[in-house]
């Protein structure tokens, strides 16, 4: 049995520290020479009698080159791509840092008023680009928005500011009011409470306490006039479409997310891991079925292939599968006894379930593939993509998604695990690696992409699950959304006529 200490931090242990620093470690000491690799566009400066006013209105301006470059630089493999290249994202532009909701109203005012775009920033943990300003303009660092305002212990509610990093809002919950709020994402510690609701993210133990969206009650955003509105207040009502789901998920294209109201949840007293092997990956899936849809809800429902096995808990010749929960003891045993007889059922191999856990703790919040790779071979990309999508369609696109990426010439291997589970649906989690020479990484980069959106749109699946669109899957949200996506655009042109907020980003016009 996994002990009560382990349950009551939330299986967190990782290698981060509260307040770790932000700066991803693969920023190159030098530039390289320039390639086809580079991902700037045609920027948008700002005058420097605007950068007076900025000046004015927040707390910093930075307007020096190598300031923007290193205050922008992200966890995107494109990225990393580009500006080992020589060809860094972004060149143009000044960042704004703010720490009061009314400087973000007065900064906004100022963009409008100019015709000036603005990129929203925080942690710069996304691996889409969703934060990258290749528009140039104004960059808003909204982490000195680090405040928690206000504490409902009753209704279990916590009122937080956009830009508190995931470690220290955790921290802070469960020490001030012995709560957490089960988000636990595998950037934890290098993340914003804002970034989660604005890139719709999920934690590891998303099937226990459910994804951000699932978490968020209230939240108030700055729209692009600088006219500030309040969402939400209500888990359950009817009065009219959600408007505050409309927000979650937008990646800043919408409005400035300022200030947040999450639910939480008492901290567990009692915990229990499980682990069983599977002949194949689809048999492996065939459990997580049956074991959602018989009522089971385990926080962690993790299954890897055989290849994400051997690399992860030496069990090269199995499909394995976790199963972990937290909670009252009733509701977790309860749901092991399910999902024991699912697996028994299906064919499964007992392993040894705390072992497996314990080897998951260890490596689940490792970081920057990309970036260790590239100390071994300069060619070297790696990467991670996730989608959802119907149990009945998951076997076929594990498959194809998997041969797609080896026919992509350079691909050292494909291969992934399903990370969460839902009655419905489930999210299989890919990885991508290749090696080429180093003026193709680019090229490999996209063919790899292209390879596997193509049999995701074909199964009429979701392109994303929790990661986002960003600049990533930017060209693939119409053929995704079909006519869907002019509603989007509608929305966009009445709540941002000028479309200043975040230019470019899913799969908008700038």
């Amino acid at each position: 049995m996994i002990s009560k200490e382990a349950v009551k931090r939330g299986y967190n242990r990782g290698n981060y520290t509260v307040g770790a620093p932000t700066q991803p470690h693969w920023a190159p000491e030098s530039p390289a020479e320039a390639t086809s690799a580079s991902l700037a566009t045609a920027t948008i400066d700002v005058p420097a009698a605007v950068v007076d006013e900025l000046r004015a209105a927040s707390d910093e301006v930075i307007t020096d080159q190598a300031g923007l470059i290193e205050g922008t630089r992200d966890w995107w493999a494109r990225t990393m791509i580009a500006e080992t290249s020589g060809a860094p994202a972004a060149i143009e532009g000044v960042i704004v840092k703010v720490s009061t909701e009314e400087q973000v109203q007065q900064v906004m005012r100022i963009a409008s008023a100019n015709g000036i775009p603005v990129t929203v920033s925080a942690g710069r943990s996304n691996v889409t680009g969703a934060a990258l300003p290749l528009a140039g303009g104004i960059v808003l660092d909204v982490c000195g928005l680090d405040k928690f305002v206000s504490w409902d212990p009753e209704s279990q509610i916590v009122e937080v500011e956009t830009g508190v990093f995931g470690d220290i809002f955790e921290e802070t919950i469960q020490r001030e009011y012995g709560m957490t709020m089960g988000h636990w994402p595998s950037s934890y510690a290098i993340s914003t409470v804002g970034g989660w609701v604005a890139c719709r993210g999920a934690g590891q133990l998303s099937t226990r306490y459910g994804k951000i969206e699932d978490m968020v009650v209230g939240m108030d955003v700055v729209l692009a006039d600088g006219e500030k509105v309040t969402l939400g207040g209500s888990a359950r009502a009817a009065v009219g479409p959600d408007l505050l789901q409309l927000f979650i998920g937008s990646e800043g294209v919408l409005g400035v997310i300022t200030r947040i109201r999450f639910k939480l949840e008492r901290l567990p007293d009692y915990g229990r891991a499980i682990a069983y092997g599977f002949d194949s990956f689809a048999d492996g899936l065939e459990a997580c079925r049956r074991i959602m849809q018989e009522g089971a809800t385990p926080g962690a429902l993790r299954l890897y292939d055989a290849l994400e096995s051997g690399l992860q808990f030496d069990e090269p010749e199995r499909h394995v599968l976790l199963i972990a929960d937290e909670g009252p003891q009733g509701l977790v045993d309860a749901g092991m006894e399910i999902s024991e007889r699912v697996c028994r059922e299906v064919g499964g191999t007992e392993l040894d379930g705390d072992v497996i856990f314990e080897r998951w703790l260890d490596t689940r919040y490792l970081t920057g593939k990309s970036a260790e790779g590239f100390k071994k071979s300069p060619g070297f990309v790696a990467d991670t993509l996730e989608m959802i999508g119907p149990w009945k369609d998951l076997p076929a696109i594990y498959d194809e998604v998997v041969e797609a990426l080896q026919q992509v010439p350079g691909t050292l291997a494909g291969s992934a695990h399903q990370s969460h589970a839902y009655v419905d649906s489930a999210c299989l989690y890919f990885s991508l690696r290749g090696d080429v020479a180093v003026e193709d990484r680019a090229d490999w980069y996209q063919a790899a992409w292209d390879a596997a959106n193509a049999v995701i749109i074909r199964h009429g699946a979701t392109l994303s699950h929790h990661h986002g669109v960003g600049l990533l899957r930017a060209r693939f949200m119409e053929p995704s959304l079909g006519g869907a996506f002019g509603v989007l655009q509608t929305v966009k042109r009445a709540l941002d006529p000028k479309g200043i907020l975040n230019p470019g980003k899913l799969g908008l016009a700038r």
